[in-house]
Parts: structure tokens; sequence; C-alpha cells
């Protein structure tokens, strides 16, 4: 009798114990058969994850998500073995350009006519119609060849062509164009942004800039120096139709990449709204951090308080759109030397780089951080040479010190060339190095001609993490008038790993005590920048609770050579808990 009721007692517990996983809702979609690396701390890798809703509900082995899959209602997706990682987070893009490039017009590798025709042509059937065509910077990889180390290339520049309206007039249709060349020097204008302009064989060359001329003496599009300036006046702002095809094309882009998350440079309040537009119409796929102009805090506390947005850990958010970084420059690029250093530069023994217009007058700089830091903005401040990120430290270390102690995470933006001595100033201070690791194998072409041995501390990844730097990755996409910076964070991660061009060079990386674990950059791509925005809670591992924004890649980088990088491709985005992108396998 008593072994009987012990048995009933013992039944009725199991079914009790049973019960919660027989009646669990439904899981939306589950993922099987994976490598789910969580990159939560001391765990174990899974191979299932259950999401429902945009939360992710369970992480297990396949059998632990049975229970969860119901015929009709769950999608169920086996990823056969393909690695599965917390959605990439980029730290440093400017969307709306690079949507405006994306649909419009990319030149920096072209230096000849039959290219330039058909990338010009390409982009007129993209844009809507009569868009002006504007951009195009070609020629800059005839200076430094693409996936060049430097060095050996270094007497091997080409000389820049001229094309003429002639070459583009046929292939423009009814767009007006104004191209540049990579340097800001030279424009090719097609006839009819001549003719928007008033541009005949009467105008005379304004001060400073030439209208170069034919032998019959009419114009033949090019134009150097401030005679651009004649077309630029009447050129239109985009439409909002073009912005927003442009964001779109940016955001398909983002999704290939397994990018789902954006720390996003906004350049206006229109930007702005059209971003929350696009959340609120359900095409937003990537969640954005976005970041403002330092000099203008007050009014971007005034826009927080006019719509009425509700204060979140580290900013103000009513949605996937957070508001709560504000950028500043110090000095300028190194792509055009104007970067500020110490001492001057080795192929320009008078230039040390200048200071950008936020530091004047003397001091506007340190008045704007210390007011915005009161109010409670994430402060994100660019720096490249030495010497700008020795007066970006100084800011900040007087800002701290008189400003009230609260949770800050603050960021120097690309800390590019860091002197050795200010290293340690990161840990000290609690800085964020807001980095882009591509920058490295793309900049060391020049680097070594321009710094000489101060190269020795560019893109210190490895120095800056073990002086107490919290090290952000992303990158600077789409780059500058120098250097297109691809979005792919798995470009950025074999950057960081091996310090080689996409060739390979130099066989042992440049500088390679500099180099770190694939562990290390894929966690910064992940967890570090969900930390960066506060979000820390929500994002930057797999794991029960947090956002559904998932990434699986074709094969387990973790056990492939670095190498294996510049071919892994995404086979689904997975953003706020439904599919975004996918890549059949073939």
């Amino acid at each position: 009798m008593r072994l009987r009721r012990l048995l009933f007692c013992l039944s009725i517990v199991c079914c009790l114990a049973a019960a919660p996983e027989q009646t669990a809702p439904a899981a939306d979609l589950v993922l099987l058969g994976g490598h789910v690396w969580t990159l939560e701390p001391n765990k174990t890798d899974a191979s299932a994850v259950a999401i429902r809703g945009n939360r992710i509900v369970r992480v297990g082995s396949n059998r632990d998500v049975q229970s969860l899959i119901r015929d009709g209602h769950t999608q169920v997706l086996n990823v056969k073995g393909a690695l599965v990682l917390p959605g990439f987070i980029d730290n440093h893009v400017h969307f709306a350009q690079a949507g405006r490039l994306l649909l419009g017009l990319n030149l920096l590798d072209v230096n000849e006519p039959v290219e330039f025709r058909k990338r010009v042509q390409e982009a007129a059937q993209r844009l809507p119609a009569g868009a002006w065509l504007v951009g195009g910077d070609w020629g800059a990889y005839a200076q430094w060849a693409i996936a060049s180390a430097g060095k050996q290339e270094q007497q091997q520049k080409a000389a820049l062509f001229l094309p003429t309206k002639d070459l583009i007039d046929p292939v423009t249709g009814d767009h007006p164009a104004l191209i540049s060349r990579f340097d800001q020097q030279l424009f090719l204008a097609n006839s009819l942004a001549l003719k928007a302009a008033g541009i005949t064989r009467d105008t005379p060359d304004p001060e400073g800039g030439e209208i170069l001329r034919d032998e019959q003496g009419r114009p033949n599009g090019l134009l150097r120096g401030t005679a651009a300036e004649l077309v630029r006046r009447v050129i239109p702002p985009p439409s909002h139709a073009q912005r927003r095809r442009e964001a779109l094309r940016a955001l398909e882009e983002a999704r290939r990449w397994g990018v789902t998350g954006l720390h996003d440079n906004v350049a206006s309040f229109e930007q702005l709204e059209l971003l929350r537009e696009l959340q609120r119409s359900g095409e937003l796929t990537a969640r954005i951090w976005a970041r403002m102009w330092l000099s203008e805090w007050e009014a971007v506390r005034e826009y927080i308080q006019r719509h009425n947005l509700p204060a979140v850990p580290g900013g103000w958010a009513d949605g996937s759109v957070r508001l709560g970084g504000l950028k500043a420059w110090v000095d300028g690029i190194m792509g055009n030397s104007t970067a500020l250093f110490f001492e001057p530069y080795h192929h320009q023994p008078e230039n040390r780089g200048r200071l950008r217009d936020v530091m004047f007058p003397e001091g506007n700089l340190y008045r704007l951080m210390k007011g915005a830091d009161a109010a409670g903005f994430t402060i994100t401040v660019h720096a490249i040479g030495d010497a700008a990120n020795r007066i970006l430290l100084d800011t900040f270390e007087r800002v701290f010190r008189e400003n009230p102690p609260r949770e800050r995470r603050h960021r120097v933006v690309h800390a590019q060339v860091v002197h050795p001595d200010d290293l340690p100033r990161f840990g000290q201070l609690q800085l964020i190095a807001e980095v882009q690791p591509y920058h490295c194998i793309d900049d060391m072409r020049w680097m070594e001609e321009r710094i000489g041995a101060r190269a020795r501390w560019a893109y210190a990844f490895r120095s800056l993490a073990e002086h107490g730097a919290v090290l952000s990755f992303g990158s600077d996409w789409p780059g500058t008038n120098a250097s297109y910076y691809p979005i792919n964070p798995l470009l950025g991660i074999y950057a960081a790993v091996t310090r080689q061009t996409l060739k390979g060079e130099p066989a042992d990386g440049w500088y390679p005590q500099e180099r770190i674990s694939l562990e290390e950059a894929v966690r910064y791509f992940t967890v570090n920048n969900a930390w960066a925005t506060f979000e820390e809670n929500d994002r930057g591992t797999i794991q029960r609770g947090k956002l559904a924004d998932l990434v699986v890649l074709d094969r387990d980088i973790r056990t492939r050579p670095p190498r294996e990088l510049l071919e892994t491709q995404v086979l689904y985005t997975i953003y706020d808990g439904r599919i975004v992108y996918s890549h059949t396998r073939k």
C-alpha cells in the first residue's frame, strides 16, 4: 500500500513538473541544428534557439525546444550545422551617405573611360527621374592600388585620366550630373548641369577656379576649383522619395551582412524623422542608435522634449530608433593629411595637420562637452592623430573632474594614432575606443610614407585593450573620398585578427603585436557595442529574454583559417524575431 501511494505521488509530481512544458505558448520561429555561439561568459554552445514575438524564449539543444514547436504555427529553420551568432552591431556608419552612394555613383576604383561611362549609366538608371547624379570620387585607388600594403607600390601611382561631358552625355538621360574626382579639385558636369548653372562659352572663370574648354572655346564639362560652385549652388536637395529609396537600399546592404544594429551619424532632424518613419512603416531592419552634432546639443534636447521621447538607459527612444549620442571632431583625417600630429608629416615637412572648426574659439569643445555631459548625453569625438587624441583625452579628463559623477560611456572615435604615453588614460578615464579595424588594412598603404615610425601606434587594438579601453568595432561605412569602407563585419574581424590586406600582405601582419583573437573581434562587434549604448540587457548575446536579433553564417569561423572570413557568407539575418535576409546555399 505504501509503495502504491508513493508511486501515485511521484506520478502527480512528474505531471505537475511537465505541465508548464506541455502548455508553454508556441514559439513563432525556431532554429535547429546549428552551432549557437551565445557569447555568454562560461557558456557552452547550444544547437537551437526558440523565438516568440521579438524575444528569445529558449536556448539549448534541439530536444529542449521541441515542446515549443506547434504544427501550423511555428516556422522551423534547420540551419544544418551553420554558426549562429548575435546580430552584428556596427559602431559607426553614415547611413544617409551610404544609401546615396549605393543608389548613386561610386568611382573610387575607376580611372579609365569604359568603366567610368558604364558606372555612370548604371547609376542614372537607378535614380528617380530627373534626380541629380553627384559624387563619384574617381581615381582614388589609382594613387594606391586596392589592397596595397604600400611600400612596394609607392612609385607606381597612375596619372588620373580626364573625362569630358561627351563621355557621359549619352548615358545620363534626364539626370544633370556633377561628378567629383577623389581629391575634390576637379569635377565633371554633363550638358544638363552646365545648362542648369548657366555656364556657356561666354562665362568667365571665377576667382580661384577654371572652366576647362575644348579647342573651340566651349566648356567641355571639366570644372576646376571654385568653378564647381557655379553648379553646386543650383543643385536642389534630394526629394523625400529619393532619400527614402536610398535608406531602403542601405538597409538592404546592412542585412545582407548580418548587421542588425547601426550607430548612425545623423546629419539632420529631417534624416532622423525618416528613420522614425521607416520604423512606423515596419521597413526598418536594424536598430538605430542616432547621434547628432555636439555643437547642437541644446537643439537635440529640445527635439527630445518636443516629441516627448521616453527616457531609456543611455538616451531617449520610442522604439528601435534611440537618440542619445553626440558627435564632434578634433582634427581631420589621414586620407588628405589633415590629422593632427605632434610632429610634421614626412611627405609634407611643414604640415602637422589641422584642428576642426568646432575647436574654435579656444575652449569651445570643452564648453560643449561639459554642457552635453551634464545633460546626460553620450559624447563621441573624432580624433585621428596623436596630438588630437591628447587634446581630447585632456578635455574628457577636465569635464569628468568638474561635472558630477555619473555612469558614462563616452567614446574616442577612431583613436587611430595614440601616443604610447596616452594609452593608459583610456582605462583610467573609462573611455570606449570606437575603432574601425578595416581602416588598418586599407590605410597601411600610405601610413609609413606619411608618419614613419609613428605608424607603430596606429590602430593599436591590443595595446588599447591591455590598457583598459573598452573596444568597440564598426566600419565607418561608406568611407571617405579616398577609400570605400564596406559594412561587412567579417572584413573588420579579418582585419583585426590578421592585420593583413585583402591580398594577405604583409605575411605576418602589419605590426602583428597589435592583432587580437577572433573571439575578441566578434565580441567587439556584438557584446561591447550593445554595452556602449547601455543595451547590454537587451542585445549582444544569445540569451533567454533578449531581443531576437541573430545572424547565421555558412561556416563555423572559429574552426576555419582567418583567410576564410573573406569568403564567409551570411545565410540568414534575423531582426526583431523575423527573417529579413536569406541566402540559399549552393
